[in-house]
């Protein structure tokens, strides 16, 4: 069954959206191959190549029996590359523009809220080169210190990146150009979409998470991030986060393998509520967000997706 949507005064852009473990790349999947559309991934890390495992890029979802669902914005750059919100903005309006062109429905799809709103919203960004000399002075303060900092600036759009002090460091570096810069006045296509969650009840994402945990770990992860460690130093790897950051410490022997499990299993569940979190402020700012409950059948979800879309509900 497909349903196309092939001009610009009709819907454009289906957002699917969700936390870890809730099963949105096969609903995407699924659902691009019943509305003839190409997914366009919204994850910051499933930018990398290499970083498979951990960031669950889950490529197998893509294949629905004889079917290869395109999936665009995956496996675009090298670990060593500090891949930003600017260049994902620029990399959807083109794959965009790409798929519309083939008149194809385009299906964005992930778990990045500030990816995601900066396509729903229309950031218009400007590129941030790095500015060693600043990045150094900036280096000499306390993480307290470059809190109050940002906080004292105006901000890019929020503070949620912060989750390291290279992060944080970058995020001043950006809110500083911002100050003496003015941003790029773009073309930004207008796009009507709607968007569709996934999510479990908070026992049953608690049970997926830690299970597909235990998945990753005997399916080679450890050894997925030894590898990009040899390529790329452990310093690199671990600015990444969860995955990337305990198995790291756990690789250069500063925790046990048990230690590793357990604080990992316990930071990828505080993500996932981040995540919701997220997406509860952006119902609450106007973005409507129709859920389907994870357990519904994938012909079901479907069914009320389509549904949806077509204003039946």
């Amino acid at each position: 069954m497909k349903k196309s949507f092939d001009t610009e005064k009709s819907l454009n852009l289906i957002v699917i959206l969700g936390p870890t473990a809730s099963g949105k790349t096969a609903f995407a999947a699924h659902l691009a191959l019943a509305l003839d559309g190409e997914v366009i991934s919204a994850d910051s890390r499933q930018v990398y190549r290499g970083m498979d495992l951990g960031t669950g890029k889950d490529i197998e979802d893509y294949q629905i029996g004889d079917q290869i669902i395109p999936c665009h914005l995956i496996d675009i750059v090298n670990p060593d590359h500090a891949y930003n919100v600017y260049e994902f903005q620029r990399d959807f309006l083109e794959a965009y523009g790409s798929i519309r062109q083939e008149k194809k429905l385009p299906i964005l799809c992930g778990g990045s809220g500030l990816y995601l709103e900066a396509v729903l919203k229309g950031y218009k960004l400007i590129e941030v080169p790095p500015d060693q000399n600043y990045r150094a002075a900036l280096a000499e303060k306390s993480d307290e210190e470059l809190t109050q900092l940002l906080d004292g600036m105006s901000k890019l759009h929020n503070t949620s990146d912060i989750s390291s002090r290279k992060r944080l460091i970058r995020a001043i570096e950006i809110a500083r150009h911002y100050q003496h810069n003015p941003r790029e006045d773009k073309t930004y296509p207008s796009l009507n979409h709607k968007i569709i969650g996934i999510r479990f009840d908070r026992e049953s994402e608690r049970k997926r998470i830690t299970a597909r945990l235990h998945q990753r770990l005997e399916g080679g992860m450890i050894e997925e991030v030894k590898t990009l460690i040899d390529l790329y130093g452990s310093e690199t790897i671990e600015y990444f986060g969860l995955e990337y950051k305990f198995l790291s410490w756990h690789l250069s022997g500063q925790i046990t393998y048990d230690e590793m499990y357990t604080k990992l299993n316990t930071a990828i569940h505080q993500f996932a509520k981040r995540q919701m979190t997220w997406f509860r402020r952006m119902q609450r700012n106007g973005f409507a967000i129709h859920w389907i409950d994870g357990y519904t059948p994938m012909e079901e979800k479907i069914r009320q997706a389509i549904e949806f879309l077509n204003g039946e509900n």
